[in-house]
């Protein structure tokens, strides 16, 4: 698997923390803007109901980023989609984007937005129709490894391991999606679910990322940061 070349973090790196910094000195009592996240309806019907909020309220609470603290539920066919500079999707099942959501993701991305990508309980049905149909709308770019050198896992909280909920020798990584040059989309699938903060939902089987929630909150402020 291609990764993410590490020479690439220099320049980005130096603009990078001089940003985090002003997340922690900035006036935290200023009405700011507040950042909603959409919540995926693709394919039809199904939903990303099964992905935990709970880094919403983290992010707000460690930074000086206001964020609403719950998912707004949106079809990713739709022009509201991009009312909303942060989706997250995730699913269990096969499943088939229409021509209309694919040219929405194709265009979301491009414009600005950024996507979390989560394959519920570690879904390897998901998984699979996820890389076909990045695949299909994306001729010229891939889904690389991201080492864990790169700023992305520095942002709030400082990561230096991927961890499994059951112990494994298989590797673990997150994947990235990049345009220009740019992270645009980060994909696991494993699952960063966090599950455990959930209602009526649990991962059943699967092996996802028991650090879900400290990962969410730096994927978070690393996509507003850039």
């Amino acid at each position: 698997m291609k990764s993410i070349p590490g020479i690439a973090f220099i320049y980005s790196s130096l603009f990078f923390f001089a940003s985090i910094a002003l997340l922690f000195t900035a006036d935290l009592s200023a009405k700011d803007e507040v950042v909603q996240c959409a919540n995926l309806i693709y394919a039809g019907n199904n939903t990303s109901r099964c992905f935990s909020d709970e880094f919403l309220s983290i992010v707000q609470r460690k930074t000086a980023i206001s964020t609403e603290r719950r998912f707004k539920s949106v079809k990713l066919d739709s022009e509201e989609l991009f009312k909303y500079p942060f989706a997250m999707m995730t699913g269990e099942a096969d499943f088939i984007f229409s021509q209309k959501e694919r040219e929405n993701l194709k265009r979301y991305l491009a414009s600005g937005g950024f996507m979390l990508v989560s394959a519920g309980c570690s879904s390897r049905n998901f998984d699979q129709a996820f890389r076909r149909e990045i695949k299909a709308v994306f001729k010229d770019a891939k889904l690389e490894s991201i080492p864990i050198e790169h700023p992305l896992f520095r942002t709030v909280n400082d990561i230096r391991k991927l961890e499994l909920s059951h112990e494994s020798s298989e590797k673990v990584s997150l994947e990235g999606l990049q345009i220009n040059g740019k992270i645009v989309l980060i994909y696991s699938r494993h699952g960063l679910n966090d599950t455990a903060n959930t209602r009526g939902c649990c991962c059943c089987g699967g092996n996802e990322l028991r650090n879900a929630s400290d990962i969410n909150v730096n994927i978070l402020v690393y996509a507003l940061l850039h």
